[in-house]
């Protein structure tokens, strides 16, 4: 069993309850919404679905619903297209007009007065660059500087400028309100800048009462890098889109970016994604090239909690066969991975903390004694995070009486979360080591640490260990 996630988006491709089960069937830990593309009806459609299916297989199957944020888009174009050629000139307005080869509109009223002259705009991942070279009072004029197609609601990237306008958008508020009420385990982030936004996110939350939804910011421009630290220390996890990141820097900075992020979040016990890249599945093709494997192998020699497919699953004809590559990758390069020194260094920086102290002679034990599998009975889910923090060198098995905390649990590395009701501590282990044959091969003699709290479901913090044996 692969310690490494898998993240899968859906879309039209992968909504039927069947696509979904084979999705989870092949490896995929958690589905993701894109509310850039899915309204209400479909998330509901989706997130039953994944109820019903965790339900009827036993899983637990997380939801990560991703925000719009405020993002810029163009309008719709005549025909659904435009060519923008090289050395034209065309207009942005921010009133709505027709858009087509001359002209079009952005979803912001007040992008004009907030681009200057020279400023420049990106689109199609750019591909299409243009300049500002004139302004008027509700449109500006800019200079084709490369040339290209240009799709309805195309996403505007705007390198080094600041928007003057609000972060958390009355459609965001609308999702984070429909989240809570589906049961949604994480919320991604877009367009963040800087710690405040997902602090912005998080008060509505603390308004809802919900203390469930993991925050997971979305790093894709330049001042989120700028503010990476700060947004680590307040969200739950980062999402590295190399895509739109590559979009505002120079594409060679985008590796060590990468690097940063997961090296900071494994530091600090928080959830590293990036996005997989896999174009070939955005084809008919179903093989990746070198590439692409030694991109993503690379990733997960580097401990990173999870990858990410999006359009390989939610539009890609190849769905199922993306996520077995993402497989077949994660399940060669884990094995190759010496998470050793990732556990020595994870050790000198625990916290001095019962529960601390307790995680890090779980994991040390659990080398020493060369043991198969840690059993960590939680009612929280916070010893469990500090266990995968340290990356030790066996699978996690998180046991709680709770689905919810279980499916929270699900996108930690090396975590495999089960969900058993039993008030009993001996029985529930011994109930756990039953099945530890069918989950994980185990066999007998093979020897397990077990961890957890101290009157089981009384104790307020994990305070014992125990070595056994199946």
């Amino acid at each position: 069993m692969n310690r490494t996630k898998i993240i899968a988006t859906v879309g039209p491709l992968t909504y039927t309850r069947e696509l979904l089960e084979k999705l989870i069937q092949s490896g995929v830990d958690v589905i993701r919404l894109n509310m850039s593309f899915s309204d209400h009806e479909f998330s509901k459609h989706i997130i039953d679905n994944i109820n019903k299916i965790n339900e009827d297989l036993g899983t637990n199957t997380a939801v990560m619903m991703d925000l719009e944020g405020p993002c810029l888009r163009t309008g719709e174009f005549y025909n659904g297209r435009a060519e923008y050629k090289t050395g034209e000139r065309i207009r942005i307005y921010a009133k709505q007009v027709i858009c087509n080869g001359f002209q079009f509109c952005v979803n912001y009223p007040k992008l004009i007065d907030d681009l200057k002259y020279h400023s420049i705009i990106k689109l199609m991942d750019g591909k299409v660059v243009l300049e500002v070279v004139e302004k008027g009072l509700d449109y500006v004029v800019c200079e084709v500087l490369q040339g290209g197609e240009v799709t309805s609601l195309s996403k505007i990237y705007l390198p080094g400028i600041t928007l003057n306008r609000k972060f958390l958008t009355e459609q965001d508020r609308k999702d984070i309100l429909f989240a809570h009420e589906m049961g949604v385990d994480f919320i991604g982030v877009s367009n963040v800048t800087d710690a405040e936004d997902i602090m912005e996110i998080n008060d509505v939350l603390i308004e809802l009462q919900n203390d469930h939804i993991g925050l997971i910011a979305k790093i894709q421009n330049d001042k989120a890098v700028k503010s990476l630290n700060r947004i680590i220390d307040v969200a739950d996890g980062v999402l590295l889109a190399r895509s739109d990141l590559a979009v505002e820097l120079p594409l060679e900075d985008v590796p060590n970016i990468k690097r940063q992020v997961i090296r900071k979040c494994r530091n600090k016990g928080k959830i590293s994604i990036i996005t997989a890249e896999l174009d070939s599945f955005l084809t008919e093709e179903v093989i990746p090239s070198r590439s692409e494997v030694s991109d993503l192998a690379n990733a997960i020699s580097e401990s990173v909690d999870s990858i990410l497919l999006a359009g390989e699953t939610a539009v890609g004809p190849n769905p199922i066969e993306a996520v077995m590559e993402i497989e077949k990758i994660i399940k060669s390069a884990e094995a190759s991975t010496n998470y050793d020194d990732y556990l020595e260094a994870a050790i000198k920086a625990k916290t001095k903390d019962i529960s601390g102290t307790i995680a890090s002679s779980v994991a040390l034990g659990a080398l020493e004694l060369d043991c198969k599998v840690i059993i960590a009975t939680t009612t929280t889910g916070h010893t469990v995070k500090q266990i995968s923090k340290l990356r030790p060198p066996c699978m996690i098995l998180a046991v709680t009486s709770d689905k919810q905390i279980a499916r929270g649990l699900n996108l930690y590395f090396g975590v495999l979360p089960i969900a058993i009701k039993e008030s009993d501590f001996d029985i529930l282990t011994q109930k756990v080591k039953m099945q530890l044959q069918e989950l994980l091969g185990l066999e007998k003699g093979d020897k397990v640490i077990i961890t957890g709290g101290y009157p089981f479901k009384k104790a307020r913090q994990t305070n014992f260990m125990q070595i056994d044996e199946i």
